[in-house]
């Protein structure tokens, strides 16, 4: 059982790396689709509208049919959909065509994010101690490799087509090669822990333990799951579109250092995330959602008052720093709340989230017809405070589990 838990790990750090390598693909050769088609930057602005709606309805479609076929089906099916679909945006020839083309890559890339996510709750199930935040961090690094393939294959003299159509060749081969490593079945109550993985902790998810709350409470708890993962997706999402523009804009620094506010975040919310599972699995997912949430309002805070560049990059790094363990911690709460029906769970929290890091550069530049970009950040600390104040919803356990050293119903 040791061994395949590991193979179930490492094939879930696969999909992840493979979906954020599709994404990352599919970003890298916007501009260059854009002039392909043909199209304005406010045209390109309403099309990505619908790569967001697709994804969206992917996800809501996904968590059922996760929990009702099995993540060891659901996983490589919609990773297999998601390389196969990467080139038709590529091959679009007109914005009609391209429309259609990210309606289904938007739809394939959310199957697979929320079916791969399912399965990652089940593994950490499994496992009896936080690794969500580690599957998380590898979804960045796909990103960065698809970055260098796409400029190696530049260099090389490929067009988009030919390079998207490459690599979702190479992503269709991982995600079948991959399959044999997951799980079976959907709940993994009869695993056991492997030797080396320490007692969890309090909030950590109970081994083989059920639902955590009843039916009743247990959807009140994925609503307000929910509700955070939109605060906190929407804070991200912020930071995404409006980090380098806040240095250019308001502190008048130059394009090429004005880049640098999103590659510190970026930076910041990698690191975070490597090191949340440790920090998770010792004092809990409380204090990692809490603390984080209250660094993250701490960084935006300063980056939205300070005249110093050097105290803006600070806050910047901050807010990722404190965002990164954030909605690891929302959708492996969500999936433990219930973990036969983990995949509608997470794709309820999820989806939400989603919406809300899609409103997010736009819920920001309304607001900037009524104050300065810098002020309008505050809305965000106003969001990282609610999350923090709302972290203890993550303390379900209706007793203490083996190893806990909290009394039950105290708080991180």
């Amino acid at each position: 059982m040791e061994r395949s838990l590991r193979a179930a790990r490492a094939a879930t750090y696969v999909y992840f790396v493979l979906c954020g390598t599709l994404m990352g693909a599919w970003v890298v050769h916007i501009p260059a689709v854009e002039t392909r088609v043909g199209i304005s930057h406010a045209a390109l602005g309403g099309l990505l509208v619908l790569l967001g709606l697709g994804a969206f309805a992917g996800m809501r479609a996904a968590g059922p049919l996760t929990d009702r076929l099995g993540a060891r089906t659901a996983v490589p099916a919609s990773g297999v959909l998601c390389a196969a679909s990467l080139v038709l945006p590529g091959l679009a020839p007109n914005p009609w065509t391209l429309a259609a083309a990210l309606l289904v890559f938007g739809f394939a890339n959310g199957c697979l994010d929320v079916s791969m996510n399912a399965h990652a709750v089940h593994v950490e199930q499994a496992y009896g101690r936080p690794v969500m935040s580690g599957f998380h961090a590898t979804f960045s690094i796909g990103g960065v490799l698809a970055a260098g393939a796409a400029a190696a294959a530049t260099a090389a003299g490929l067009g988009p087509a030919a390079t998207l159509a490459l690599l979702g060749a190479l992503g269709l081969a991982t995600a079948l090669l991959a399959a044999r490593g997951l799980l079976t079945g959907t709940a993994p109550s009869a695993a056991a822990p492997s030797a080396e993985d320490a007692p969890p902790t309090a909030d950590a998810p109970p081994t083989g333990a059920g639902p955590a709350a009843p039916g009743g409470d247990a959807r009140r708890r994925i609503r307000v799951l929910a509700v955070l993962a939109l605060m906190v997706m929407l804070a991200e999402g912020a930071a995404n579109d409006w980090s380098a523009l806040h240095l250019k804009d308001v502190l008048g620094t130059p394009a090429s250092t004005a880049a640098f506010a999103y590659g510190t975040f970026a930076a910041a919310m990698t690191t975070g995330r490597l090191l949340a599972d440790r920090i998770a699995t010792r004092y809990g997912s409380t204090a990692v959602l809490r603390h984080g949430a209250l660094t993250a309002a701490l960084g935006i805070t300063i980056a939205a008052l300070t005249p110093w560049v050097w105290a803006a990059f600070l806050g910047w790094a901050l807010f990722g720093l404190g965002l990164s363990g954030c909605v690891p911690q929302l959708l492996s709460a969500a999936g433990h709340a219930d973990p036969a029906a983990a995949g509608a769970n997470v794709s309820r929290v999820a989806g939400l989230g989603y919406l809300g890091m899609l409103a997010g550069p736009a819920v920001i530049g309304w607001l900037t017809h009524l104050t300065a970009l810098n002020h309008t950040f505050l809305l965000l600390t106003l969001f990282c405070a609610a999350t923090a104040a709302t972290a203890g919803v993550l303390r379900t356990a209706p007793a203490p589990l083996a190893g806990d050293r909290t009394p039950a119903g105290s708080t991180h």
